[in-house]
């Protein structure tokens, strides 16, 4: 196995374990898979590789708590390789990836052929879920302990709300014997109703089917409910609005083992910013779900990002074929690509900006993420796998179709302008991306 020096990097004293946001010039050695020197000083001997660093940041690898890489299935999207380039070109090296595929991973196949699709192609790190329920059509529940045995890292009907209650009770009792998170797409479909975008001025004015904001809001509080009664881990993906926001605080508070993660776009964008296309209708690349949702909801996500309340970001990574978002938003698919512009977003806007320190933005992308399940990652140490990335938080760049790896451009963020863009990827010691 190849060493590698990376010399003359710089870092935060909290990503070395050390406490402070104060940076620090660092040199980094790896040998076998692993760190095996971290020091302020040079590090002398011989080494196959030396990347010279000068300049850029040295983070540990980003974490992703929810990425959909659509293979099995739906390769002409995305596949695992592809997905795993995009996400390594944005600094993660590791991603949690949701069972929506076709077939769905609600078997132990489907799931052991995702974990080792992954560790044969060694670019990133794809940790899989396991379904909820049979086909997540909401009415069987799955094996719990084979999807484990298998390699599923968490419990999740991702891209479908489970709309019985007693299954989801049950889902969270049996969840809690494993030590698995259940990750909660909280959606309550009689009042989402099948619409395209949040209900509100934007959707009244074009015309169209909303989404209540209170489709979240009350699947939320009925996860917080139940994760209490059962002492289960219920994880909130892509939290959208002010009362779920709310409802995740109020349960903190109590000391229920909640969690909840948001997206940049929810943090970004609301519905007002969604764009038209010539023949003035609303562009689908501005379409997911949840879907961005009102001012004040977006206000709330950034409040929640800053005060606490929130354990992670995730890009929710939906790549779809151009040909798809071009339909009408009524119905195009949900969903946009966002690992290769999560971390220059939220560099760009919150530490730039003084509003998120440094240190705190690479947590939130990296250890706590990591720590949902169970993942130790996040420190620059001795012994710590070799997971690191370089970042020019200095170099501007412009978002363009051809920025991205991933086989999909559905992103609402081309033509912005960034700061943090990864010069260089690690993976277990191996140059994955540079």
């Amino acid at each position: 196995m190849s060493k590698i020096l990376i010399r003359n990097a710089f870092t935060v004293k909290r990503l070395l374990g050390l406490g402070s946001d104060d940076r620090v010039t660092i040199h980094v050695a790896t040998e076998n898979n692993r760190i095996a020197s971290v020091s302020e000083q040079p590090i002398e001997g011989h080494f196959d590789s030396v990347i010279d660093a000068t300049g850029l940041f040295l983070s540990p690898g980003l974490v992703d708590p929810q990425v959909h890489f659509r293979e099995p299935g739906s390769e002409y999207k995305e596949d695992i390789e592809s997905g795993s380039k995009a996400a390594v070109k944005g600094g993660f090296t590791s991603v949690i990836s949701m069972p929506n595929t076709r077939p769905t991973a609600d078997n132990p196949e489907v799931v052991a052929f995702m974990a080792n699709r992954s560790k044969k192609l060694g670019i990133c790190k794809v940790y899989p879920t396991g379904a909820l329920s049979m086909g997540l059509a909401g009415q069987t529940m799955t094996d719990f302990a084979a999807l484990k045995e298998a390699g599923a890292v968490a419990i999740t009907d991702d891209g479908k709300g489970v709309q019985d209650d007693k299954l989801f009770l049950q889902a969270l009792r049996s969840a809690r014997q494993l030590n698995l998170p259940v990750l909660d797409h909280s959606e309550d479909e009689s009042l989402s109703n099948g619409g395209a975008i949040h209900e509100g001025d934007i959707s009244r004015k074009f015309g169209l089917k909303g989404i209540k904001a209170n489709s979240e809001s009350m699947h939320v509080e009925r996860g917080c409910r139940m994760s209490e009664e059962t002492g289960a881990h219920y994880h909130v993906l892509h939290i959208s609005t002010r009362e779920s926001i709310d409802a995740v605080r109020f349960a903190k508070a109590k000391g229920i083992p909640v969690t909840a993660e948001v997206s940049p776009h929810h943090l970004l964008l609301c519905d007002e910013d969604i764009r038209l296309r010539k023949d003035n209708s609303l562009d689908a690349n501005w379409k997911m779900n949840p879907p961005l949702r009102s001012r004040a909801d977006k206000e709330a996500c950034q409040q929640a990002l800053l005060d606490g309340t929130i354990d992670a970001i995730a890009t929710d990574h939906a790549p779809h074929s151009p040909t798809e978002k071009a339909q009408p938003i009524e119905s195009a698919p949900f969903g946009i690509i966002g690992l290769e512009t999560a971390f220059p977003l939220i560099y760009s806007h919150f530490v730039r900006t003084g509003q998120l320190s440094l240190g705190s933005c690479i947590d939130l992308m990296s250890k706590q993420a990591g720590a949902l399940f169970n993942l130790e990652c996040g420190r620059i140490q001795v012994g710590a796998a070799a997971d690191l990335c370089l970042l020019d938080l200095e170099t501007a760049f412009v978002v363009c179709d051809k920025f991205f790896a991933s086989k999909s451009t559905n992103s609402p963020f081309i033509g912005e302008t960034l700061y943090g863009r990864t010069r260089m990827t690690m993976t277990e010691g191996r140059v994955v991306y540079t």
